[in-house]
C-alpha cells in the first residue's frame, strides 16, 4: 500500500506542479514565475549548505570529544528537509519547503512527521518479527512476555562463583552467593 502511493505521489506531484506553474505563468507572466522558481532553489541550496556545514561540524566537535552528537538532529534535519524541497523547481514542492522552514508552521510539521515516523516504525516491527520472535518492544509473542506478571526476581536461579579483581590484592573467590538472571 506504502509503495503505491509513493509511485502514486512520484507520478501526482509532477503533474501538479505543472498545472500551477501553468497557472502562476498565466498570472504574472512567464519570466517573473521562472524568476520566483530560481530564487526558491537558490534559497534552498543556500539553506542546505549552511546547515549541512553546521550539522558536520558538530559531529566533527562530538567526535573528537568522545561525545555522542547534541541532541536538536530533528530540527537540523527538518530545515534541510526544507530547504531540499525548496531545492526542487515547483512551487507546491516550495510551499511544503517553507512549511518545513517557518518557525510558526514547523511544530505542525514535526508532530506530522513523528506521527509518521511511528507509524511507519510499528509497521516495520510488525513485518520484521517472525513466527515465535514476537515484536521486538515486547509486543504479544515476546521472549520477554513470559517474564511479565512476575514479581522482582522469581526468575530461575544461575549458581555460579563470583571472583573479584582487585589491583594489589590475590583474587578472591566468593561461593556464597547466587546469581539471577534479573
Amino acid at each position: 500500500m506504502m509503495r503505491l502511493l509513493l509511485v502514486l505521489a512520484f507520478l501526482a506531484v509532477p503533474v501538479l506542479e505543472i498545472l500551477v506553474f501553468v497557472q502562476v505563468n498565466q498570472a504574472i507572466g512567464v519570466w517573473p514565475a521562472i524568476a520566483l522558481l530560481a530564487a526558491g532553489s537558490l534559497l534552498g541550496s543556500w539553506i542546505v549548505r549552511r546547515e549541512g556545514r553546521k550539522a558536520w561540524r558538530k559531529l566533527q566537535e562530538a567526535a573528537q570529544s568522545g561525545r555522542m552528537p547534541e541532541p536538536g538532529a530533528p530540527g537540523g534535519a527538518m530545515t534541510v528537509a526544507g530547504g531540499v524541497l525548496l531545492m526542487i523547481p515547483g512551487f507546491i514542492t516550495d510551499v511544503v519547503g517553507l512549511l518545513f522552514l517557518l518557525p510558526f508552521t514547523r511544530p505542525l510539521m514535526r508532530g506530522l512527521g513523528a506521527r509518521f515516523l511511528a507509524r511507519r516504525i510499528r509497521t516495520l516491527a510488525e513485518k520484521t518479527a517472525g513466527p515465535g520472535l514476537g515484536s521486538p518492544f515486547g509486543g504479544a509473542g515476546s521472549p520477554f512476555q513470559a517474564m511479565r506478571g512476575q514479581p522482582a526476581g522469581s526468575g530461575p536461579v544461575i549458581h555460579g562463583e563470583v571472583i573479584r579483581d582487585e589491583p594489589g590484592r590475590p583474587a578472591a573467590r566468593d561461593s556464597s552467593r547466587d546469581l539471577t538472571d534479573r
